[in-house]
């Protein structure tokens, strides 16, 4: 284990990488990741989901009855319910959240996407967002995918990280940098 990862980073990366390989042997994987976003969009809208995934007083049998249950009303494939139902006989089902995200992240890499952080002073449209990450494409070489926030503390303008690489053209780094120059001279 890595020491800057915690036991259920690293727990959850390996149980992901094994549902990825999976999958992909497969030819499952389009698939698999639709159903793992409706699973995470089922988990994030229910608190009591959320909290019975999380709640390491549940039986195996009880978290088995419920995993199913979930899984036929989803219409979830075969493998992902069996692994699911592997988590609860592991006793890693609380991990799923975390499982579930870095798989989606196996995912995205596969495609060659690049996750980017988006920050701007203001609401930006769709077509705007679009536009912006289709530029950074470009200019990048590779699929850019925007996590996109809204920070009015910017005062205008928009913060980029891309990696380790930041592009700050906001109003608040402007006057930082003004400040600094004044204070220097």
């Amino acid at each position: 284990m890595s020491i800057n990862k915690s036991f259920s980073n690293e727990t959850s990366e390996r149980y992901s990488r094994a549902l990825f390989e999976v999958v992909s042997e497969n030819k499952e994987l389009d698939k698999i990741e639709s159903e793992v976003k409706n699973v995470q969009l089922l988990i994030s809208s229910s608190s009591e989901i959320k909290n019975f995934l999380k709640d390491p007083t549940q039986s195996i049998k009880t978290q088995n009855i419920i995993i199913s249950f979930i899984s036929d009303k989803l219409k979830i494939s075969k493998n992902l319910k069996n692994f699911f139902l592997l988590l609860v006989v592991k006793r890693r089902i609380f991990f799923v959240q975390k499982i579930m995200n870095s798989f989606l992240k196996l995912c995205s890499k596969k495609r060659g996407e690049i996750k980017a952080h988006l920050n701007s002073s203001r609401v930006l449209t769709q077509n705007e967002l679009d536009g912006i990450s289709k530029d950074l494409s470009n200019t990048i070489g590779s699929t850019i995918k925007l996590d996109y926030n809204v920070d009015e503390s910017l005062i205008g303008g928009l913060k980029i990280q891309l990696g380790s690489f930041m592009i700050d053209t906001s109003i608040k780094n402007k006057l930082m940098k003004y400040k600094k120059a004044l204070l220097e001279n």
